[in-house]
């Protein structure tokens, strides 16, 4: 429902002739909350919700769901694919099931319990048949780093992140949600970032732990809806301590 707002808008005339002017972004984000929202109710009216866009409601019910309808705006309006519809599921405050789904090329990520489920078109699965799942990968002398920009740090967590990024084996910048879903794919080791809303990393963290990764914040604790948005995701859990370390 969200795609089939999104998908006309991305690469189109009306996006491209805005230019510096961002209302048909803000109007896809917003349109495409407003159809997830929509459905939630009308299937689950007990339910809480928390979206970007909107805010909450009913945020103290037992499950409360969190929506970014857009996660990678700057990628959406340049029209590069690596931005992402990111739903998430909480049960009493902790994360239950979560959906990356890339509107544009049909690419989708769901993950809840121990189960991963990933997609491309209607039954293609981008593990070629294989159950998709992290890499071994115990060093981040070993490690592909992944960030969506340097400019998420604050002064005092730019040098923490440099020791980290100086460790790694290479850096790739730019890949917003899609990072974490190519870590699910064993194709990313780690991905550090902060400055995270709930909206942004509630959906991620059932994908990366059902894919036998996992997703804490810089000092290896459970990631909290009120912490700073400090986020590791590794796909080995074997490179956790030495990430944590790094960042200490």
């Amino acid at each position: 429902a969200a795609g089939a707002v999104i998908r006309p808008l991305f690469r189109s005339p009306l996006l491209v002739e805005a230019k510096g002017d961002s209302s048909p972004v803000t109007e896809a984000d917003r349109a495409a909350e407003r159809s997830i929202r929509t459905l939630l109710a009308n299937r689950f009216p007990s339910h809480g919700v928390l979206g970007e866009e909107y805010g909450a409601e009913r945020a103290d019910a037992e499950y409360v769901w969190v929506i970014d309808p857009i996660d990678g705006t700057r990628a959406f309006v340049t029209g590069r694919p690596m931005f992402g519809t990111l739903i998430g599921l909480m049960h009493r405050g902790r994360p239950i099931l979560g959906l990356i789904d890339q509107p544009a090329t049909g690419e989708r990520w769901i993950g809840a319990a121990d189960q991963l489920l990933s997609f491309r078109g209607p039954a293609w699965s981008l593990g070629h048949g294989a159950a998709p799942r992290t890499r071994p990968c115990a060093t981040m002398a070993e490690a592909e780093l992944s960030c969506t920009s340097h400019e998420m740090f604050t002064a005092a967590e730019s040098p923490r992140f440099a020791r980290l990024k100086g460790a790694a084996r290479r850096v790739t910048w730019g890949g917003d949600c899609y990072a974490y879903g190519l870590l699910a794919l064993g194709l990313v080791d780690i991905v550090v970032e902060s400055d995270l809303k709930p909206w942004d990393w509630v959906a991620l963290a059932p994908v990366v732990e059902a894919a036998g990764g996992a997703m804490t914040d810089w000092q290896g604790q459970a990631l909290r809806l009120d912490g700073p948005g400090q986020v590791i995701a590794v796909g080995d859990r074997a490179l956790l301590p030495e990430a944590v370390a790094l960042l200490g």
